[in-house]
């Protein structure tokens, strides 16, 4: 259950993990494992949650390239694990790394949902290795990928650790004074935002059940569908072109509104971890007014992601791992920003404008090939706040039994 890559790195750092105590487990597991485990702290919520034999980093962020010389240079240090590569801090330890030969490894949320998270050496999404040759696939043998267990993961546990973890970082401040956020962050309009996405989901339950019906039924193979991301993700800010979502949603509609038969529709489908910060319906609903196609424009919230998927004639993304999706439901898929999957024979290759008029087809034997690498070299079976991806022999077998004893009942 661990990377045969790591059964030789004798002692490892770990820098910031997801929010809440998934690091601490990872340690424990690696010193059974008889690793010696190093950890930073950046702020009172990594604190809080990894409180013993831990180094406190308390300066500024600009001294931070040299403190990490000063630690290589005293400890021996073989791998570092972290949370997202594209954290300030992080990208500081990437580069000093480099320069020390040290391996790094990445967690991030999976690249396959919901049973799976992602561990990848280097980097993750646009920094990731993985090879964009269709050909290298090609030539691998099978595509079989064992049934993964359910991962379980909590929503309740996520968000406690998440308003835990940042309540610790305020309390703690003094202690941390130069630390800030990744994030645009603050702890008196957070709650708003978590109590307003929850009424919103309410009210969408109900008001968009008409237009599902509608979608599914009067418009089936007759629209191409716009999964939109996060307002704030790295995704989005690191590895793509666009300052915002907005400017996706301009330059996507200017191009429907070109080059789409005007029996086409378009819909649009706000992120669900996005539903208390942002709604784009005014936007969406001036820019199609600016281009005459107002009644061809749906924007959506809590529609199902799957049926969306199959009853779509495309798919457009920037590099959501919602692209997946669409390659595992076969419809076919363009890509506008940086994406591990945008291979040739997955994706569409060609322009936006052309997409809109022949959208092509998806490869669904490189596809499972792509699929099964992607897993057996990346993904962990597990989940941050559920099933914890590292497990021991016996664990392994008493969790085995109990899916057998399940499957036969």
């Amino acid at each position: 259950m661990i990377p045969d890559e790591l059964k030789n790195c004798k002692s490892v750092l770990l820098l910031q993990g997801p929010r809440g105590p998934f690091f601490t487990r990872f340690s424990r597991y690696l010193q059974k494992k008889d690793i010696s485990v190093h950890k930073i702290n950046f702020n009172g919520g990594d604190e809080l949650f990894y409180p013993g034999n831990s180094i406190p980093f308390r300066g500024r962020i600009e001294d931070f390239e040299e403190y990490l010389e000063d630690f290589f240079g005293s400890r021996d240090i073989g791998c570092i694990f972290l949370f997202g590569d594209c954290r300030p801090h992080h990208q500081i330890a990437k580069k000093v790394a480099l320069r020390h030969e040290i391996d790094v490894y990445v967690f991030e949320e999976g690249y396959i949902r919901p049973d799976y998270i992602t561990m990848e050496k280097s980097g993750v999404n646009g920094f990731s290795s993985i090879p964009f040759n269709p050909y290298f696939y090609k030539g691998l043998d099978g595509n079989y990928v064992e049934r993964p267990l359910p991962a379980a993961t909590s929503f309740l546990k996520t968000a406690s650790a998440a308003v835990v973890y940042h309540l610790a970082e305020a309390v703690m401040r003094w202690k941390y004074p130069h630390y800030r956020y990744h994030k645009k962050f603050s702890l008196l309009t957070e709650p708003f935002f978590w109590v307003r996405s929850a009424v919103r989901k309410y009210i969408y339950r109900f008001s968009e059940k008409s237009e599902g019906e509608r979608i599914f039924n009067d418009l089936s193979g007759k629209y191409f569908f716009v999964p939109l991301q996060v307002h704030d993700d790295s995704q989005v800010l690191f590895h793509s072109k666009y300052k915002n979502i907005e400017e996706f949603i301009e330059e996507v509609l200017a191009s429907f509104a070109q080059n789409a038969s005007s029996e086409q529709h378009i819909i649009f489908k706000h992120h669900p971890m996005d539903r208390g910060h942002k709604d784009y319906r005014l936007f969406i609903s001036r820019q199609a007014r600016l281009h005459n196609i107002e009644d061809r424009v749906i924007y959506v919230h809590d529609i199902h992601l799957p049926k969306l998927l199959r009853h779509a004639k495309g798919v457009i993304v920037i590099n959501s791992t919602v692209g997946l999706s669409a390659l595992y439901h076969s419809t076919p898929l363009k890509v506008m920003g940086n994406s591990i999957y945008c291979i040739n024979g997955l994706t569409y290759q060609e322009s936006l404008d052309e997409f809109w008029r022949n959208p092509g087809s998806v490869n669904n034997k490189l596809y499972m090939r792509f699929r099964a690498f992607i897993i057996q070299k990346t993904q962990l079976n597990g989940s941050f706040y559920g099933l914890f991806p590292f497990r021991d022999e016996e664990t392994v077998n008493r969790i085995d039994n109990k899916q057998a004893e399940s499957d036969s009942a």
